[in-house]
């Protein structure tokens, strides 16, 4: 039972110091409630790895607490870690329609759909769990049916506003409640957290509509020319927006990509697309008509390897095949650590004669989050006591920082935190106190935590320097030495044009081999070697010293050679 003096903990196992795997907890008492739950793509030196997804230690550890998830809008990083949490918990998951149709495509493939309880809200409602009391809010965002957060317990009245940018004309019709969070801020909000991500753009994001009038410009320009729009899955509002063009110019709709079908099916099964029939037709139909009765819409804008346009790029899709002439819009911005796989495709996409038009030639996308000044808005309307800047990398939060000082708020009320740090919030008195565990879990096909950091640098080893197996046979009885040493080499050198060096190799393994043999006091003892290996003794039952003293030799031996650290791996059969 929670009593006057408890205060409000709130802390983030994901999205601080990062861009992406945003997860936030509220606890109160004996009530936590999280905030959304969302993945990370991998970074390139993060080998094999599909996703990054938060440490739910905490969770799982007080999984009895846990009175509910609340998402804040369907993008992969407030839904895509659903999944793997639900592994573990067994709550309710409250989001808007929308949100809740694209997860529920998740929870199908990970076959959960029947076992986890959602329910669903609408912008306006409130819901109560426990002592926490949390009310939805409208927002405009890249994706439609986004909402903010008042979330109110005993302690304080939080204001979380989610993903968000301030779109007076959106393209679905709902505006930002902006009357509801100037009310809260009137009525004293304890604590906000607040979007950081586009932090360091100065002046106001253009409104959605504005990329819809650029597309209608280029629809113009290419009445006999197929064209292609790429453009993320969950942009419902980008792709009603090449429809509407696209029907403006008696044009055929071919939509290709797994995750985009499946979110257009769903968007337009609510009716967040609107779409007259005998517009969409099956990619197999392109085909049949003329280049100036179609129009694509395909996933692929972070040059991702087994996207639609990726493989179109290198002559690998198997339905279409890019043309002299196509004009190509790349409708996104590039996730940070993605620009080099982005160039690759427009390079590629060029040379097979297409007119590629992406952000540095045309205003072909907006963002989704809010540049300076209207967060400076959003910060005068809700006035905070205190304020957390979250959904970023460390300098988007300390620039976000900044900004509310500037505003007027005093630098020590402004918590500029890490994942696992804990905000207590109380009585008008707000601190950073104690931590919980956070890091990341690799997710490697079915895997989920298996593959760890040692399991990382070793990839990254074989990666860099690829790979020596010295194999040698010994008799169990006597240790001596049957055949062998037999060295293979993967990724570090050709053999057939290193000879040289792997004779060098082989013979200093067999010094070894000999000079162990002759300095132990167990086993026999051979003579030098006949040139088949027999001879060559080592102690029985001393396996594990010969393997180091044979990795450390030949290593150092390689060294000298090539100046390379392959990776050693000696392997002794006894027969």
């Amino acid at each position: 039972m929670a009593s006057k003096k408890t205060k409000l903990k709130v802390f983030a196992l994901g999205g601080l110091q990062e861009i992406g795997k945003n997860l936030t907890v509220y606890e109160y008492g004996a009530d936590i409630i999280v905030v959304d739950c969302g993945v990370a793509f991998p970074e390139d030196d993060m080998l094999g790895i599909d996703l990054v997804i938060p440490d739910f230690s905490y969770l799982i550890n007080n999984k009895s607490k846990v009175r509910a998830v609340i998402l804040t809008h369907g993008h992969e990083d407030h839904i895509g870690a659903v999944p793997f949490l639900f592994r573990e918990l067994n709550c309710p998951i409250y989001a808007t329609k929308l949100t809740l149709g694209l997860l529920e495509i998740k929870l199908k493939e990970h076959h959960m759909l029947n076992t986890v309880k959602r329910k669903c809200v609408s912008p306006g409602e409130h819901i109560k769990l426990g002592h926490f009391d949390v009310e939805f809010i409208a927002v405009t965002h890249s994706i439609a049916d986004s909402v903010a957060l008042a979330i109110k317990c005993p302690a304080a009245l939080c204001v979380h506003t989610g993903d968000f940018n301030i779109d007076h004309t959106p393209v679905h019709g709902v505006n930002i409640d902006l009357q509801r969070f100037a009310q809260l801020g009137k009525d004293g909000v304890d604590l906000l957290l607040c979007d950081s991500t586009n932090v360091e753009a100065s002046g106001f994001t253009m409104s959605e509509r504005s990329v819809g009038a650029v597309f209608e410009d280029i629809f113009d320009d290419c009445a006999n020319r197929r064209i292609m729009v790429a453009t993320f899955s969950s942009n419902i509002h980008r792709i009603q927006q090449v429809i509407n063009c696209a029907v403006k110019h008696d044009r055929k709709v071919a939509v290709v990509g797994r995750s985009m079908l499946n979110t257009v099916t769903i968007a337009q099964e609510l009716g967040y697309l609107s779409v007259p029939e005998r517009v969409f037709i099956d990619i197999t139909e392109v085909d049949n008509y003329t280049d100036g009765q179609i129009a694509i819409i395909t996933t692929g804008t972070q040059g991702e390897t087994m996207s639609a346009l990726s493989r179109m790029a290198s002559s690998d899709h198997r339905q279409l095949e890019i043309k002299p002439g196509d004009k190509i819009i790349i409708s996104a911005s590039s996730i940070p650590g993605n620009e080099k796989a982005i160039t690759k495709v427009i390079d590629e996409l060029f040379k097979k004669g297409a007119d590629v038009i992406y952000q540095r030639l045309m205003e072909v996308h907006v963002s989704g989050h809010a540049k300076q000044e209207e967060l400076k808005f959003m910060h005068a309307l809700i006035k905070p006591r205190f304020f957390m800047p979250v959904h970023g990398q460390y300098r988007h939060l300390k620039i976000h920082k900044k900004l509310a000082v500037d505003l007027g708020m005093d630098k020590d009320d402004v918590f500029v935190m890490d994942n696992g740090d804990v905000l207590e919030v109380g009585n008008k008195t707000a601190k950073i106190n104690g931590t919980v565990t956070s890091g990341l879990v690799f997710v490697d096909g079915l895997g989920v935590g298996d593959v760890g950091n040692v399991v990382l640098r070793d990839r990254r080893h074989l990666s860099q320097d690829g790979l020596i197996v010295v194999i040698c046979t010994f008799e169990k009885a006597t240790g001596e030495m049957l055949s062998g040493p037999d060295i293979i080499s993967r990724g570090f050198v050709y053999v057939k044009e290193s000879e040289d060096l792997m004779d060098g190799a082989r013979d200093t393994v067999k010094g070894i081999l000999y000079r162990g043999g002759q300095g132990q006091g167990q086993g026999r003892r051979g003579g030098k070697s006949n040139g088949n290996g027999s001879g060559y003794y080592i102690p029985r039952n001393d396996w594990s010293h010969t393997r180091n003293i044979i990795r450390d030799t030949l290593r150092e031996y390689v060294w000298q050679k090539t100046k390379r650290r392959p990776m050693i791996l000696p392997v002794i059969v006894e027969v």
